[in-house]
């Protein structure tokens, strides 16, 4: 009969399998490891990609918006309450280009900037002009749309180039203390310069004849061209007018002055738009006739 093994007898045993074992991973042979580990290389750093991926702007999931809702055809509720307009149509696109979800809310236009610098969204897309005003609160991206001074005549006048000198001693109206009459005032001094309460008591006088021009934004005078209020009877006269001392810098998307990657993100977008010409198409479904 085998005699059972003992603690004692067992300890040496142990030791010795050990031993093997250990004599066998030290036979190993340097060659193989240096086959499955490159050797280093200097100068050049190790692959970031993770570390990149982590604060890449296009893995943003949602991309927030804010607006308002009564600037049409910017943004605006339509007949069956939804929100409209060229600015969610290219806020949606920008998404597109982006693969993120939109999220587009909705608040009055004193509060948006506000809101914006809170934290509690990453753009605004409500057609701010870029001044010297807003960009003392927040950044801007590139400029999507342009805000021009445009004339506006009589059917029928046959003045075929708007000048100073083919101005001179014609009435113009225009809206008391707006950009646009200190335009006429510093360029068209010669003129009979008619300054009224608002925009829409300027174009009253046109249409009575009280005025021969009038000067105002091009974005509002094109609508109410194409209007009832028009009553049909004017149309636009000469180009536009882009000076931003005057008319501002553009219109452009609101963004945080701390997040400069939302800035880099909407910025490619808007450059692929424009490349692809979707930017074009989105202008030209709101805008019956070209603004500049």
């Amino acid at each position: 009969m085998q005699a059972c093994p003992t603690p004692s007898t067992l300890l040496p045993r142990l030791v010795l399998s050990l031993l093997a074992l250990l004599a066998a991973l030290a036979y190993t042979p340097a060659a193989s490891l240096a086959q499955d580990t490159p050797p280093p290389t200097e100068g050049v750093p190790a692959p970031a990609d993770a570390e990149a991926d982590a604060d890449e702007p296009s893995k943003r999931v949602v991309v927030r918006f804010l607006t308002e809702g009564d600037y049409p055809p910017f943004n605006f509720y339509d007949e069956d309450g939804t929100l409209v307009g060229l600015n969610v149509d290219l806020a949606r696109a920008i998404c597109m280009e982006l693969n993120t979800a939109c999220d587009i809310k909705v608040r009055p236009w004193g509060e948006l900037l506000l809101a914006l610098r809170r934290g509690e969204a990453d753009a605004v897309i409500a057609a701010h002009a870029v001044t010297p005003q807003s960009l003392a609160e927040v950044d801007f991206t590139d400029r999507y749309f342009q805000t021009p001074g445009r004339f506006a005549a009589r059917r029928g006048d046959e003045t075929a180039e708007i000048t100073p000198e083919t101005l001179e001693s014609k009435r113009i109206g225009v809206a008391k203390n707006s950009p646009h009459e200190a335009f006429l005032r510093t360029f068209f001094r010669s003129s009979a310069i008619q300054a009224y309460e608002n925009s829409d008591i300027a174009r009253d006088a046109l249409i009575q004849g009280q005025v021969d021009y009038i000067f105002d934004d091009g974005i509002g005078l094109i609508f109410w061209l194409h209007g009832t209020a028009s009553k049909r009877c004017c149309e636009l006269k000469g180009g536009p007018y882009l000076e931003p001392k005057y008319f501002g810098d553009g219109i452009a998307i609101a963004v945080p002055k701390t997040d400069s990657q939302i800035k880099t993100l909407i910025n490619g977008a808007l450059a692929r738009l424009r490349g692809n010409g979707r930017l074009d198409e989105l202008v030209e479904r709101y805008f019956p006739v070209k603004v500049y």
